[in-house]
């Protein structure tokens, strides 16, 4: 038996076998248009004249920055006084050539004058002191002297006696009494003359101490006074080396303060260049490190010599000094360009520098299609770079065109449809 088959009607229909391949077909063509059409909603027009256009190449990167640098001096000294005072003369002006030990200027203080007066008058004192000491003690040494003499002369009278009442007593003489007697004041006589001996000897040791401290505290005191006569001679201010006199902060009359920066001298004929270099170069930048220079139509080459490990505003500082010839008329403060070389040249892909770095960090640029027509957004990856090139590690191949110029005006669009 045969079963009838219902037809289907309306949009029913659309579902059927017949027409799936159909509609299928129509979805993939509307994603297709609309991504065309959003591709096209976030492309930006642009006159070719309103941006620069370069070409990657492959070729040399030279590893180098360029920096900045001001002449010093190799050697500066400071000029500071050691002692404070008042500006009596001025010798030489800021800017004169000295030799060590020229006069820079001269200065007073009454103060050290009076201190000065003090340790004579107090030396004085202390002289006649110890004069007078020395006399007190010849004076001693001499009532001792005397009495040792009579003494001496006791005992010998004493001893006279003793012995007279000693033969006496021996053959029933004299009394046991008188014998006693005259053997006391013997007795009592040596006893006498030694102590007086005695005394003579410590009284001569105490002298001989008591002059030796008197004498070196008098030393002392001598050395004291060349001390602050030397101090009264460094109110003579003068050039420790030879130089020229520069940065000089002093006029007549001025109150200054000793230890107080005035001037400095700076040494003629060896110069260095003191440069300050980005921090983000600090892990590169080495002693030993050459640079080269162009000044008064020759080329001249310097060296690192120093570097300061300190980062002060997003900088550090660097020391040069120069090989081989130095330029002529080389002044103090005088400015210098140098190229640094941080690393050997290597073959690469190499764009010009340009503003885009600014927006797109070196990560990302637009590229030229071949026809010349649009501009696409496109990942890449720079490396190193020099006053004029980028190094790009990956991304670019030799030959492609690339927008180096900003991209302010390109807001966040993929495409850059190009106007000629």
């Amino acid at each position: 038996m045969d079963i009838s088959i219902e037809q289907k009607k309306g949009w029913r229909k659309f579902f059927s076998k017949k027409y799936i391949p159909h509609f299928v077909g129509a979805i993939i063509i509307a994603i297709i248009i609309y991504a065309v059409v959003k591709t096209d909603t976030n492309a930006t027009t642009a006159s070719n004249e309103n941006f620069k256009v370069a070409t990657a190449t492959y070729g040399e990167f030279a590893d180098y920055i360029r920096i900045s640098g001001q002449v010093q001096p190799m050697i500066t000294i400071q000029v500071s006084p050691l002692e404070g005072g008042v500006v009596e003369e001025i010798v030489n002006e800021e800017g004169s050539k000295l030799k060590a030990g020229d006069v820079i200027l001269r200065l007073s203080n009454d103060n050290l004058d009076l201190q000065i007066l003090n340790s004579e008058a107090e030396l004085a004192e202390k002289e006649n002191h110890l004069r007078n000491t020395l006399i007190q003690m010849q004076q001693q040494k001499l009532d001792l002297e005397q009495n040792r003499l009579r003494y001496t002369l006791d005992v010998r009278r004493t001893g006279r006696v003793f012995e007279q009442k000693k033969a006496l007593f021996a053959d029933n003489l004299c009394s046991k009494e008188e014998f006693t007697i005259a053997q006391e004041d013997y007795e009592l006589a040596t006893a006498q003359l030694n102590l007086v001996i005695e005394r003579a000897k410590q009284d001569s040791i105490y002298r001989t101490v008591q002059v030796a401290q008197m004498n070196e505290s008098l030393e002392n005191m001598r050395q004291n006074m060349q001390i602050i006569r030397h101090r009264k001679e460094n109110l003579t201010i003068r050039a420790a080396i030879d130089g020229e006199l520069g940065l000089l902060d002093a006029v007549r009359g001025q109150s200054i303060i000793a230890g107080t920066k005035i001037g400095q001298i700076n040494s003629l004929g060896n110069y260095k260049i003191e440069a300050q270099i980005d921090e983000h170069y600090i892990d590169r930048v080495t002693a030993g490190l050459s640079a080269e220079f162009e000044k008064n139509d020759g080329s001249f080459r310097a060296a690192i010599r120093k570097v300061y490990p300190e980062v002060r505003n997003g900088k550090f500082r660097a020391d040069f000094k120069f090989e081989g010839q130095q330029p002529d008329n080389i002044r103090t403060g005088q400015t210098y360009y140098l190229n640094l070389q941080l690393g050997q040249s290597t073959d690469a892909i190499i764009i010009p520098k340009g503003t885009f770095f600014q927006k797109t960090g070196g990560t990302w640029i637009y590229v030229v299609d071949a026809s010349g027509n649009f501009a696409t957004k496109r990942s890449i990856k720079i490396g190193r770079q020099n006053p004029k090139y980028y190094e790009v590690i990956d991304g670019l191949e030799s030959g492609e065109k690339v927008i180096i110029s900003g991209y302010e005006s390109f807001g966040d669009s993929d495409k850059i449809i190009i106007k000629k």
